[in-house]
């Protein structure tokens, strides 16, 4: 690998962070559309294919919302912090279009569960590559606003996926089919934006460091060892799991919930998860793009974080009414465009050296998606058997957890170039 080569077209990498931050955000965009293409027709698979609960559980265990995803970041985080960043939206949405054309054309269960797989592992290897490029490709007073930039792509999907989900109803499986087709074509769009990226500046600096340096430690015996990155670790977990645990499994089951539970049907469904997605999008783009760096962490988490436990208590105790419904998108909704998530991407990029930062992201990653895919599996489990007061009370101790651990120890990042903060955590040694 010739560094020297690479340096000229990493250093456009800052002066050109907007255009490289949307390319680079579809990968979020194809994330949530995979996950939500796969919920929004998820009954019309179950009747055509006579799916079983468990069959049902195990889609949603084996996508891009769960085990899928786990295993591609734990593949793609070591891959970009080893080969570059570049590497990986050189091959990643080739991967994904395999994946989305295997559902397109799926004739059984197998098939079809196939094609889940092959997409949610090309959506796990990209995100903490695209998470990791936009940080290390910002300014230390736009990190937070390139990150909300993301955050709204990753809104986006399900909108455009639930809304075209709901004009593609008259079309039965045939509709659902298309969905995938479309995001295959946008897969397409974004391979052909992303391949042409320059290679993260940091990156190629960190390389140069240890084509200089005779110590060859792996950089997992590094992040494991370091007690800082093991408490970042814990830390990011913590916010990011128990939150993912609950909006996983809303953005796979949420409109089988809506349907089973509250009794709408399947254009009722989509829509009120259009409503939520646009909210979350709002939120994403006007309050954390816009606001992330610019006030406090601590309280501008809390807000969010608040905001979800509240929404699933109304939709918990108060029902499925109609005001009640609203009040859970909309608040819901905003609360996941200024929440947890996008606190995770900003934080996992800014706690941990170039030299792993990929990497542990990766293992994050794939912890947050693997307790994802075990929760997909249990979820309709408890919701059939248990019913859904006791689900939902579940989703809301999850989420005072999270709540709880982001505020106790919110890291103080706002402002920092992430060389200052690598320094002031790690020392000279980890720059």
């Amino acid at each position: 690998m010739d560094i020297r080569k690479m340096t000229r077209g990493g250093s456009m990498a800052k002066e050109s962070s907007n255009g490289s931050t949307w390319a680079v955000s579809l990968t979020n965009f194809l994330d949530s559309g995979s996950i939500v293409a796969g919920a929004s027709g998820l009954t019309l698979w179950q009747k055509s294919f006579g799916l079983s609960d468990f069959d049902v559980g195990l889609l949603g265990a084996l996508s891009a919302n769960a085990f899928g995803s786990a295993l591609g970041a734990i593949i793609g985080g070591r891959l970009s912090d080893k080969y570059g960043r570049k590497m990986i939206y050189t091959y990643d949405m080739l991967i994904y279009m395999l994946g989305t054309l295997i559902v397109v054309f799926s004739v059984n269960f197998p098939m079809l569960l196939l094609g889940f797989l092959v997409t949610g592992i090309a959506v796990g290897a990209g995100v903490p590559a695209s998470w990791t490029y936009i940080g290390e490709t910002s300014g230390d007073t736009n990190r937070a606003h390139n990150i909300g930039i993301s955050q709204f792509a990753w809104s986006m999907g399900p909108v455009i996926i639930f809304v075209s989900g709901t004009l593609l109803a008259p079309l039965g499986l045939m509709g659902s089919r298309l969905l995938f087709a479309f995001l295959t074509v946008v897969a397409f769009i974004a391979w052909n934006l992303q391949k042409k990226l320059p290679e993260s500046q940091d990156w190629i600096n960190q390389k140069k460091k240890e084509l200089g340096s005779s110590i060859e430690n792996h950089p997992y015996r590094d992040l494991f060892a370091n007690m800082i990155s093991v408490k970042s670790i814990l830390f990011l977990c913590g916010v990011y799991v128990f939150w993912n645990l609950v909006a996983g499994a809303m953005g796979f089951f949420m409109p089988f919930v809506y349907e089973t539970v509250g009794g709408l049907n399947n254009t009722q469904a989509n829509m009120l998860q259009a409503v939520l997605w646009i909210f979350t999008a709002l939120a994403g783009y006007f309050g954390f793009a816009l606001l992330g760096d610019k006030v406090n962490h601590r309280s501008f988490f809390f807000v969010g974080a608040s905001m979800a436990v509240i929404s699933w208590i109304i939709l918990t105790y108060i029902g499925f009414g109609w005001s009640a419904l609203l009040a859970f998108v909309i608040i819901w909704g905003i609360s996941a465009g200024i929440g947890a998530q996008a606190w995770y991407a900003l934080w996992a990029v800014e706690l941990f050296p170039t030299r792993y930062r990929a990497g542990s992201q990766g293992f994050m990653f794939f912890i947050v998606r693997g307790t994802a895919g075990i929760w997909s599996i249990v979820f309709p489990i408890i919701l059939s058997t248990l019913g859904f007061k006791i689900a939902g009370t579940a989703m809301i101790v999850l989420l005072i957890v999270s709540l709880i651990v982001g505020v106790l120890w919110t890291p103080k990042t706002r402002g920092k170039t992430l060389l200052q903060i690598t320094k002031e955590r790690y020392g000279n040694k980890q720059e």
